[in-house]
C-alpha cells in the first residue's frame, strides 16, 4: 500500500516505520530538524517490541511532491489540524482514507470539511511514545494499538485493506463499527492522564500511589464519562473505574504527551483535552470542576514558554 504519514512525530513515526519495515511504500512528511536528521541518518524506533532503523526512508516537507496515496495517517498536534489538513490536500484522491490518530475526540469532524467526508474516517491510537531526539522515536509501553472506522459505521473496503495489511505488519489494529464510542473511551483515560501528570509534573506511578492525587485522576475521568454519556455516547457508567485499573497496570513512568510538551516549553493541547471537556460540560449542563481546575492551572502555559515569557515582559513594561 502507499501510505503518507503526516507528520513523522512520535506516533506517526512509530506506526509508519512499522508499515515501511513490512515493505509498504511509506512517505513521511516532516519539517525542521526532524526532516534534516531523517534525511541524513534515517528514522530510528526504539521499542519494547523491537528496535528498527529505516536508513533511507522517503521523507519530504512538501505533500504536493507525493500525490494521492491509499492511506494518510494524520498525526499532527491538535492546534495544527486545519492548517495541516489544507497542506495534506494533494495526498487525497477519491479512494484515499485519512485516519486521524490524534489526542482529541473531534479530529475527524474538524478535518472532514477540508479533506472530504467520505475520505476521512475516525481513529484512535493507544501507545506511549515520544520523539526523544530528531529522527528518533522512543516507544515505552507494551501496548501499541490502533483502532479505526467510519463514523457512520458502514463497511469500507479501502479501510479493511489497510487494517489487513497492518495486521500482517505486526500492528495491533482493529476495524470498529462503533468508532465514536472507541474514541470517547480513549478520551476518558487521556484526559485523566494528561490533566493529572501535567498539573503535578509527575508520571502516573506517584500519582496513583497517593490517595489525593489518585482521587483527582479518577475525578477527571469520571467527568469525561458523565459528559460523554450526556451527549449520547454509549460509555458504561463505571468506565472510569475500569480505566483506573488500566492505569494501575501501566508503567509507573507513564507520562502524557502534554507533560512532555510542558517540560520542553512547547504548546499544549489543553484546549482540546481538559478545555474541551469543560466546553462540552457547559453546553449540556454537566459540572466539570476537576477539569476546570486543570485548565486554570495550565492555561498560562498552553501557548508555550516563549509566549509566556513575552506576556510577562509585556506586563512588566506596562
Amino acid at each position: 500500500m502507499r501510505i503518507a504519514v503526516m507528520a513523522a512525530g512520535a506516533l506517526g513515526g512509530y506506526f509508519g516505520a512499522r508499515m515501511a519495515a513490512a515493505g509498504h511504500d511509506v512517505v513521511f512528511i516532516a519539517r525542521g530538524s526532524n526532516l534534516d536528521v531523517i534525511k541524513k541518518n534515517g528514522l530510528k524506533v526504539e521499542s519494547v517490541h523491537g528496535d528498527l532503523h529505516l536508513p533511507k526512508p522517503n521523507v519530504t516537507d512538501d505533500p504536493a511532491k507525493v500525490g494521492p496515496v491509499d492511506i494518510v495517517l494524520f498525526a499532527v498536534k491538535l492546534w495544527d489540524s486545519e492548517k495541516a489538513a489544507e497542506q495534506a490536500l494533494p495526498l487525497v484522491g477519491p479512494r484515499t482514507r485519512v485516519i486521524p490518530l490524534q489526542n482529541g475526540v473531534d479530529s475527524a469532524e474538524r478535518i472532514a470539511p477540508i479533506l472530504g467526508t467520505d475520505n476521512v474516517v475516525a481513529g484512535s491510537a493507544y501507545i506511549a511514545t515520544v520523539l526523544s531526539a530528531p529522527g528518533v522515536v522512543t516507544h515505552t509501553s507494551k501496548f501499541a494499538r490502533m483502532v479505526c472506522g467510519r463514523i457512520d459505521g458502514k463497511p469500507d473496503a479501502h479501510l479493511k485493506a489497510f487494517t489487513d495489511a497492518a495486521h500482517v505488519a505486526g500492528i495491533d489494529i482493529m476495524l470498529s463499527d462503533a468508532i465514536d464510542r472507541e474514541r470517547w473511551q480513549k478520551f476518558v483515560f487521556l484526559v485523566g492522564l494528561s490533566g493529572a501528570t501535567a498539573t503535578t509534573r509527575q508520571p502516573l506511578g506517584p500519582i496513583l500511589a497517593d490517595p489525593d492525587t489518585r482521587s483527582f485522576f479518577l475525578s477527571l475521568m469520571r467527568e469525561v464519562v458523565a459528559v460523554g454519556r450526556a451527549k449520547g455516547v454509549p460509555i458504561p457508567e463505571h468506565f472510569a473505574d475500569d480505566r483506573l485499573k488500566f492505569g494501575d497496570a501501566s508503567p509507573p513512568t507513564f507520562k502524557a504527551s502534554m507533560l512532555h510538551d510542558l517540560e520542553r516549553g512547547n504548546r499544549l493541547e489543553l484546549d482540546w483535552l481538559a478545555g474541551k471537556v469543560v466546553e462540552f460540560g457547559r453546553e449540556i449542563g454537566v459540572p466539570t470542576p476537576a477539569n476546570q481546575a486543570v485548565y486554570a492551572v495550565l492555561k498560562l502555559h498552553r501557548n508555550g514558554s516563549e509566549n509566556l515569557l513575552e506576556s510577562r515582559r509585556a506586563a512588566a513594561a506596562d
